[in-house]
């Protein structure tokens, strides 16, 4: 099964376009209690207008406004979900399933180890993708530390194989969606797509996607969408927002298949018994941490090595249609 199956849009192939964003701005402009939600098609042709450009830049800003007002339904964020995965350039359908790992954080206070969860995975034979681009000033990003482990971002024309981690910017998917992200950094506030990067699958074929969450109120409006959309994925309360397990606390986990939200990890509850060494935050020092894992030199933080093992378990639901496809 695809995370992108035909659950995930009820478009048809030529949607209708209006002219403007303007009726469906005054629509959820309202105010809190005031405002109206928008159905999935509406989202659709309404954030679709807004990555294609036809929009003034007081149109967007007045629509990323108000959505922050009101917050998304997952009515609204599956059609948003329709829109982008209409104009991304997904990378195509290599017959294996893809780990998906969007990384849109960074690190403040703690290492950002979302590169250490990917090389794990691809170690143990997954095919990984991780996207993402700095949202934040003043923090280390997954791209920084890549870097230094002399991992460099490629064009998403090619899936990665079993065993190989891509790294792919969001700018490279879709440049539009990046410059939807950068209005932030000019309001100060963030808007949908900073919650859809998070729960949109870049892949033609097979994936699982890994979605993590800041505040609890997130936590229920992703789950909500993913339940909708039918995404096969793991849901968690990440480190600072990235897909990547704390490592000093292994927090709840919950699985999405076929419209069905199982939890596979209890949270870890009760004073720690000891801390784990963790490097700097600064990217040098992270790459340096991670390389030593990878060695043996260090042990894997066991959060993290909890999370590797639920994310392989789920990739082998996809294994009888993999090998299916294979054979036909």
């Amino acid at each position: 099964m695809s995370a992108y199956n035909d659950k995930s849009s009820n478009l048809p192939d030529n949607p209708p376009h209006t002219m403007g964003i303007s009726q469906y701005i005054k629509e959820i402009g309202r105010g809190k209690d005031g405002a109206r939600a928008l159905d999935r098609a509406q989202a659709a042709d309404l954030l679709g207008q807004v990555l294609d450009g036809t929009v003034s830049d007081l149109e967007v800003g007045g629509f990323c406004l108000a959505m922050r007002i009101k917050g998304e339904t997952p009515e609204e964020m599956a059609g948003f979900l329709d829109a982008t995965h209409a104009r991304l350039q997904r990378l195509p359908d290599a017959g294996h399933p893809t780990v998906v790992l969007p990384s849109y954080n960074g690190a403040r206070k703690l290492p950002v180890l979302t590169p250490l969860l990917a090389l794990l995975l691809a170690r143990r034979g997954a095919a990984v993708l991780l996207h993402g681009t700095p949202t934040e000033d003043r923090r280390v990003t997954s791209a920084d530390v890549l870097a230094a482990l002399d991992v460099a971002p490629r064009e998403p024309g090619r899936a990665p194989a079993p065993g190989e981690l891509a790294f792919v910017p969001t700018e490279r998917l879709l440049p539009s969606l990046k410059r939807l992200l950068d209005v932030r950094r000019a309001v100060g506030l963030r808007n949908p797509a900073h919650s859809l990067v998070k729960l949109m699958n870049p892949c033609r074929g097979a994936a699982f996607i890994v979605g993590s969450y800041t505040h609890p109120e997130y936590a229920g409006a992703m789950a909500a969408t993913w339940t909708l959309t039918g995404a096969h994925a793991l849901l968690l309360r990440g480190t600072e927002g990235e897909p990547v397990a704390d490592a000093r606390r292994t927090p709840r986990m919950e699985v999405f298949r076929d419209g069905l939200r199982t939890e596979v990890q209890a949270a870890q509850d009760g004073p720690l018994a000891q801390l784990p060494s963790l490097p700097a935050v600064d990217a040098a020092a992270t790459a340096a941490y991670i390389r030593a894992v990878l060695a043996g030199e260090q042990p894997v933080p066991t959060p993290i090595a909890s999370q590797v093992e639920h994310i392989l378990r789920e990739l082998s639901h996809h294994e009888p249609a993999a090998r299916h496809a294979h054979a036909l």
